[in-house]
């Protein structure tokens, strides 16, 4: 059975997203909301969308909406998600999920209190690359690993929700989310120590940092994240007998193994996608059929420890959000 989806906010990602569910069996283009109602309008006649409201409150009344996919800046995600929760909507919150792991913390006990689902939508968390990536390290396809790099950086200073502070701006919410991300997925949560270099803006919120995760057995993970300018986007894992390359870790598109003699030995392309949003659909929607409160992929536990690991950042870079204060 099909569910009908909302989505509040009408910008670039709401875009990807009414592409993404557009086409899927499982999900219905129903309902689209912006503060804005002509905004809402024309996205609804673009995507094929069958309600446009000109407010938030209009579309988690409507009781024909099953799931809510709030994509709003990360400043509003803590108030857009207790509103839907509130109205016993089913909820797919955008990264970064909110600002801090207590409004996290909140919005969990809220959902369970309310008996309704709700995950974040870190893409790359819920992607078939996933699993393909960890059963080659797994193989021993590069030997023994004892190294990860991770990038991500794009020339994105000029927009205005990543420079100010109460957007709840910066590179790492941002972008430094899915290098983080990356790290955890393939090496693992128990790392032992994690310390950071960081330029600030002149607006008050980070620029570019660099940060290292150390684990017990004495393993690397080196992470690198930034919105100055573009970087290969590259995930690297350095082995005893070669290395393998994920291209492009904000959505893997294949992933290339080394020998060490720095020759291509295999080269491995990832599935085909729509926009690669569906994996997260797909999974929320049977997650909620079969009555389930947390998406396996990414539990609610995963969210807050890397919030937590993101407060814990920013505390060491005295960057405090207005709200947080």
């Amino acid at each position: 059975m099909s569910m009908n989806i909302g989505i509040i906010g009408a910008g670039n990602i709401a875009s990807m997203m009414a592409k993404t569910i557009g086409p899927m069996p499982e999900a219905v283009s129903f309902a689209v909301a912006s503060r804005d109602l002509q905004k809402a309008s024309d996205f609804a006649q673009e995507y094929g969308f069958q309600k446009a409201y000109g407010s938030y409150e209009e579309l988690v009344q409507d009781p024909d909406v099953d799931i809510v996919y709030i994509a709003t800046p990360h400043s509003h995600h803590y108030e857009h998600a207790k509103l839907c929760i509130e109205h016993g909507k089913h909820v797919l919150c955008e990264k970064a999920f909110t600002i801090n792991a207590g409004q996290a913390e909140e919005l969990f006990a809220l959902a369970a209190k309310k008996n309704v689902l709700i995950t974040e939508a870190i893409w790359t968390r819920y992607m078939p690359s996933r699993k393909v990536i960890n059963d080659l390290l797994a193989e021993g396809v590069i030997g023994d690993v004892r190294t990860l790099t991770a990038n991500l950086c794009y020339r994105i200073c000029q927009n205005e929700r990543l420079i100010r502070p109460e957007l709840a701006g910066g590179a790492l919410l941002d972008v430094g989310i899915y290098p983080l991300n990356f790290a955890l997925m393939h090496f693992g949560n128990e790392f032992q120590n994690i310390s950071s270099t960081v330029l600030m803006t002149e607006t008050g919120v980070d620029g570019q940092e660099c940060m290292t995760l150390t684990y017990p057995d004495g393993r690397f993970a080196v992470l690198t994240a930034g919105m100055y300018g573009e970087s290969d986007r590259q995930g690297v894992f350095y082995g005893s007998k070669g290395y393998m390359v994920v291209d492009n870790i904000n959505n893997p598109l294949a992933i290339d193994i080394f020998g060490p003699d720095h020759r291509v030995l295999r080269h491995i392309d990832l599935p085909e996608q729509i926009t690669g949003y569906e994996y997260e659909v797909r999974e929320l929607i049977e997650c909620i059929q079969k009555g389930e409160r947390e998406c396996p992929s990414m539990p609610h536990e995963e969210t807050l420890r890397v919030l937590r690991i993101m407060d814990g950042l920013r505390e060491d870079w005295g960057l405090v959000y207005p709200q947080e204060k």
